[in-house]
């Protein structure tokens, strides 16, 4: 039964990453051509500025679902607790 489980598991995950493959096609044109069309120096701050903005959302949900994991974690155990 978990060998069934885990194949379900990978069968949606494989779905999931064909499904998605169209998005990553959907590049701005304009945003390209502007990007392109810039300096060397330019097209590096560009990089930058991306990365930079793509720090806290990031960091953001990682704290969310750190804290998510860890409350998981303490109802379970007062939960045994309570149990025993």
């Amino acid at each position: 039964m978990k060998l069934f489980a885990k194949f379900r598991w990978a069968l949606g995950a494989l779905i999931l990453a064909f499904s998605i493959t169209p998005a990553f096609a959907q590049g701005c044109q304009m945003c390209y051509e502007s990007a392109k069309g810039a300096p060397k120096d330019g097209q590096i701050a560009l990089s930058r500025a991306i990365l930079i903005l793509l720090v806290p959302p990031l960091g953001a949900m990682t704290i969310g679902v750190g804290f998510a994991f860890r409350y998981g974690k303490q109802r379970d155990r007062e939960k045994d607790s309570l149990i025993d």
